[in-house]
């Protein structure tokens, strides 16, 4: 299998995991969508659990890009951005393809935190957070790792809620308590 089959493959497995689930979602299954024999696939990917390690890569990348680019694209300041996050997952969560957060998923699916799929999904949210801290650094709050912390409490739960009770407005009262927090992490 070439580099760019390879590529292929991951591609569409990110979409069959993320439409059917983990343990759900078979090799025959994924062949059978792919059009890439399983023999083929198990010359790239050992088990099925390395190729869920590489599509979780992928969504880790093109989510962080994507959600990095347009709080940017929305805010110029840092306490602006750090609202903005939710400015974007209300986009997120009005895509017709938005079923929740596929490392929330992965994590629930695979709960023992020494599995590497749990750990590519905790890794995933350091990350997210890590980004969160640089802002609230920037916005100059006396302790950033606290407001990002909280802020991604806010993050994560407005995933779940908007995938358990719909959209509509989800991201704006996790927006409007994120405001709160804010204020009081500048004013300290």
């Amino acid at each position: 299998m070439s580099a760019s089959k390879k590529i292929e493959l991951i591609e569409k497995a990110l979409k069959a995991f993320y439409a059917g689930g983990f343990q759900a979602v078979g090799m025959d299954r994924l062949a059978k969508e792919t059009g890439i024999s399983k023999t083929s696939m198990y010359k790239h990917f050992k088990t099925k659990e390395d190729l869920i390690l590489e599509v979780l890569n992928l969504r880790d990348e093109n989510y962080r890009s994507w959600f990095v680019r347009r709080i940017e694209a929305l805010a110029s300041t840092p306490v602006e951005r750090l609202l903005a996050m939710f400015d974007a997952l209300d986009e997120w969560f009005h895509e017709e393809t938005y079923l929740s957060c596929m490392f929330i998923r992965a994590s629930c699916e695979y709960p023992q935190s020494s599995n590497p799929i749990h750990k590519i999904s905790a890794k995933h949210l350091r990350l997210l957070q890590a980004y969160v801290i640089g802002l609230a650094e920037q916005a100059g709050v006396k302790n950033p790792g606290d407001l990002a912390r909280q802020l991604m409490l806010l993050n994560e739960g407005a995933i779940v809620l908007a995938h358990i009770q719909g959209p509509d407005d989800v991201a704006r009262n996790a927006k409007e308590t994120a405001q709160i927090l804010i204020n009081h992490a500048l004013s300290q």
